[in-house]
Order: structure tokens, then sequence, then C-alpha cells
């Protein structure tokens, strides 16, 4: 059904006139994939050209084989910390393998159906590091859009702080001025001329301007990294060791987790802006294929772009033919137009992933999260600093690591368990915690309520409850446990100890148990252990079941227990005490 849906869902219905407007989107998306490809290559510390290759392989690959019919696919402003680090620390080489283990990763994640699993990282952690990885893309950006020269790029935030402080004194005004007329075009372009791209008139406007009027005052790509080639790379196999694999497994499950969590945004900002539904193991599957592949023609880790899928959808995509036709827009430019971009100013890039890093820092939805001041935006300051200051592996670790903690700290308040008794005063005869006070409590059954989940950060304290309340050693304990909708073997195990200690003397009671507790009893044998015939539905029926045992144990003063006349309950228990019965 999967193959079938493939190649017929995907383009069901297709003509001519569909393939002119994903000919049109594909057009206007290639051509705002070129700068951004260099880009993103070059803040990743690697050549320009490496991010073209990744734009245009990567680009058609996860179209073509991806879950989403607009995903547009390619280097993004995510990676770029990441990336950095791995070509500081292990070189560029080192990348490339990197790069195809993720892809391995991500392939095994869409085949062994994990792709649903993603969703559930918690949004202030993805907020967390999203809003860290755009600071840091923005400051990396200071140096060039200033036009510093001797300053060396390091792994760490605090270090390429200070070498901008250090080297601030050789800013260049060229530079200054190349960079504040691509950003002027850049925040302008969309303003008055809405279908045409702004990185693009930005990068030509100053570039020409820089060319004409001021040649050879600015570093470029070319001074810079050499000349671009205008051809594909060989096709390469990297060298890859036993060391090599233990070293960069790590930093590739990284890229895997990251790209993974990109493409799956991606595809869900697609889905609100087209009222379609994605294929989420099939878009992981498509982004494997990509990650292994683009590697071997020396391209750099790719994902789902979310604001290039968006411009795609605006522009009229239909099919991911689409997102194919920008990867061959961009082959095209690059085998015609490469000589030219070496002219490119580094200064032109700046502001470009300036804005790329403004627009991605989720900075509304980040303050809107920290105004809540409750666990969540603990959460994201915490993933935010360490993002930026430490470096994003660690980020994502804590930050995870702390959800999980609060969260099992808020579910186990959830729990609560507490004694209760039948209101005379109510025809329905509720079990209500208020009617059980100090001078008035039943000595021979003890009920009690309990609702939430029993799991290991609530199963202690519901054990402590019921123990430390329980009086008179009474000879019935029912536990009501109609609100209890999950257990695990925590939650069963201090359940197993509760009954074995109150079997010493007494019996009991399960009411209104629901299925998945149940079957957690039968599965480690408790619920066997219990007895079937102690288990009810009602609350009434374990009652009746505990008067009639208790009135064949001779017990005073209960029989009208279930009723709304009880002797014991309106205190004759205590003058039964005084009488020594």
């Amino acid at each position: 059904m999967q193959h079938k849906w493939y190649f017929t869902g995907r383009y069901s219905g297709y003509s001519l006139q569909n393939f002119q407007k994903d000919l049109l989107s594909g057009l206007v998306v290639g051509v705002i994939a070129i700068p951004l490809g260099m880009s993103f290559a070059i803040a990743s510390g690697v050549k320009p050209e490496y991010g073209i290759y990744t734009t245009i392989i990567a680009g058609i690959l996860i179209s073509l084989f991806g879950g989403s019919k607009y995903q547009i696919g390619g280097p993004t402003g995510a990676f770029i910390p990441i990336l950095f680090g791995i070509v500081m620390t292990y070189g560029y080489e080192n990348l490339l393998i990197a790069g195809f283990f993720a892809g391995i990763i991500l392939f095994l994640m869409g085949i062994f159906r994990l792709g649903s699993l993603i969703k559930f990282i918690p949004r202030p952690v993805t907020i967390g590091f999203t809003s860290g990885i755009a600071v840091i893309i923005f400051v990396g950006q200071i140096a060039n859009f200033l036009g510093l020269t001797g300053v060396e790029k390091h792994e760490t935030f605090l270090s390429n702080i200070r070498e901008i402080i250090i080297h601030i004194h050789s800013i260049n005004f060229f530079s200054v001025l190349t960079a504040g007329i691509c950003l002027i075009a850049v925040l302008l372009t969309p303003k008055l001329f809405p279908k045409i791209p702004g990185p693009l008139i930005g990068l030509l406007f100053s570039t020409v301007i820089a060319s004409l009027f001021y040649p050879n005052q600015v570093a470029t790509i070319g001074s810079t990294f050499g000349e671009i080639p205008s051809t594909l790379p060989h096709f390469e196999v990297p060298e890859m060791t036993f060391e090599r694999v233990q070293q960069l497994i790590g930093p590739a499950f990284v890229i895997a987790l990251l790209g993974g969590i990109e493409s799956l945004l991606s595809a869900v900002v697609a889905d609100g802006m087209t009222n379609s539904k994605h294929n989420s193991n099939r878009e992981l599957v498509g982004q494997g294929i990509a990650n292994m592949i683009t590697p071997l023609f020396g391209g750099i880790p790719a994902t789902g772009a979310i604001a290039r899928t968006a411009t795609n959808i605006k522009n009229g995509a239909i099919s991911p033919f689409s997102g194919m036709i920008h990867g061959i827009v961009v082959l095209i430019v690059l085998v015609l137009l490469a000589p030219y971009a070496s002219s490119i100013p580094l200064a032109s890039m700046a502001p470009i992933l300036m804005v790329v890093a403004w627009n991605m820092s989720e900075r509304h939805v980040f303050y809107h999260v920290l105004k809540t001041k409750t666990e969540d935006s603990f959460v994201l300051v915490v993933t935010f600093l360490l993002t930026v200051f430490v470096n994003l592996t660690v980020a994502v670790e804590v930050g995870l690591l702390l959800a999980v903690v609060l969260f099992t700290k808020r579910m186990s308040n959830i729990m609560v368990t507490i004694k209760a008794l039948p209101n005379p005063n109510n025809k329905h005869e509720k079990m209500e915690s208020h009617m059980v006070t100090d001078a008035r409590d039943c000595p021979q059954i003890s009920i009690y309520n309990v609702e939430g989940p029993l799991f290991f950060g609530a199963a202690q304290a519901f054990e402590h409850s019921i123990m430390n309340t329980l009086n008179y050693k009474p000879r019935v304990l029912l536990l009501r446990m109609g609100k209890v909708p999950f257990m695990d073997t925590t939650g069963e195990s201090y359940l197993s100890s509760i009954i074995k200690d109150f079997s010493k003397h007494g019996i009991v009671l399960i009411s209104g148990i629901k299925v998945q507790p149940k079957s957690m009893l039968k599965k480690t044998g408790l619920y066997e252990c219990i007895g079937e015939e102690y288990f009810f539905e009602h609350t009434g029926d374990a009652i009746n079941f505990a008067l009639k045992h208790l009135n064949k144990d001779k017990c005073l003063g209960c029989k009208h227990f279930a009723f709304r006349e009880c002797t014991v309950l309106s205190g004759a228990h205590e003058k039964m005490k005084e009488k020594g019965k």
C-alpha cells in the first residue's frame, strides 16, 4: 500500500499545468538556494562549493525519496555549529564520514518506523537549541560584516567573541558598506517585489557595487577560498577505519537527531500550509538516502529547510517535482556561472546569514515560554545557554534529561491517594474524602480513592499514603482505581507490597480498574495472587462483598455500612474501643 501511495498518491492527477507550477516554484527556490548553500558551507568551515553540491544532490534525493510532497532539502543554518565543530575537531574528510553514518542512522530510523518518536522531544528543548543556534550564527557573521582581518575561528562562543573584540580595530569601512547595502536589499526586496528573492538581489546588488566602485577592497570568495569549480566532484568513498567509526559515531548521532527534527518540523509546517499529510517514516528514509549519497560527492549533511519549503509552497508547488527542479536549477547555474561567484564579497554573505539567524531564532515563542515562569521556562533557558556556551550535544542531552525529570515530578504530583467514605446525605452514596475525619472513620473497612498514573515517580508516595493512614488494622482494604490510567512495573511492585503486608490480617478489594493496569497485573501474576473474585467493576459491589465477609466474621456495627445508617460512622467505634470490643 505504501508503494502504491508513493507512485500514485504523490502524483495523482498530475498534468502539464501542474508541471508548469512546479517549474516556476522550483526555479524560484533554486535561485534562492544558491547564495544560502554557499553561505551555510562557509559558516560551517568548508568551501562554498560544498554547499552547492549539497543543494544539488541532497535537494533532488530528498524530494525523490522523502515523505513530503513539498519538502525542499539542502544545507541549513541549524547544522552550522555542529558541522563547524566537527570540521575544527576532526577535519573535512571526517565530516563526510560523520554525515554518511548520520544518513545510515536516519535511514534505519525510517525503516524501523521511529519517525513518530521525534515528536516527543519537548518544545522547550527544540526552541532552546534553535534559538541558541541562531545566536551562534548571528555572532559568527559579525567579523565578515565588519571586514575584520586576522580573526581566527574557534569552536567555542566565548573564544569567538574574544577574537572579535581583539581585532575590532581592523574594521573595514568598505566591508561595512557592502554588508549594509546587501542587508537593505534583503529587507526591502520582499516588501517592494514580493515575488523576487531578497537574498539574491542583495548578493547581486552589493557585489556589483563593490566590483565597480571599490574593487579589491573587500575579501571575496575567490580571494579567500579560490575559484569555484563549474563541475560536480568525482564520486569518492572516504576511507573508513574502525578508529574513525568509533570517533565519529557520536557526532553522527547528533547530526541524525537534528536532521530528523528539522526535516519533520519542516514537513509539519508544509502540512499546515497545504492541508496535506506527510509520511514521517518515509521522510526519514529519504533524508537518510540523501545524507548517505551526498558525502560521496563531497557534500555536507542536509535536511529539510523550513524557509525554502515555505517559499516553494507559496510559489505554487504541486508535487516533489518542484524540489527536484530546484536542484537541477542550481546545477545549471553552477555549470554556467561558477566563475562569477568567485567575485562575491564575504561581507555580502554575512547579512544573508544574519537574517536567516534572526528568522530562525523563534524569539516570539521563546519569550512566550519564558514568561510562563514554569519548569518549561527553566528547560528552555538551560538548553539555550548550553547551546551557546558549551555545545549542541550537551544542550540536547541535558535539556531532555531535565524535561524528563521535571515531567516525572509533575506526574507524580498528579497521583492522589486519599481515604474516603460514603456521604450519608448523598442519595447516590458517592465516596468522598472530606467525610473522613479523626472522629469519623471506619475501623473495619478502609476505602481509598486512587487517582493518577501509578508509575515509578509516584509509586512510593502511593504506598506511604496508604500505610501511614491505615488505622486499627481494618479487615478490608478497598482500592478504588477507576482513575488510574496507567501502571508500570514499579507501581505494580509497590501495590504488591501493600497487598502482601495487608493480607496478613485482612483482604484487599479493587474496584473500577482500567484495562492497562489490569493487563499489567495479569502479566506479573499479581492479578491471580489477589484473586479474580476480589476485583469489581463498581464500588457498591465491592462494599456488599465486604459486608458479607465482615458479617461472617461477626463484625459489630458495620452491617449497614453501604447504606445510610451506620452506627460505626457516627462515632460508635470510639465507645466500642472504650469497652474493649
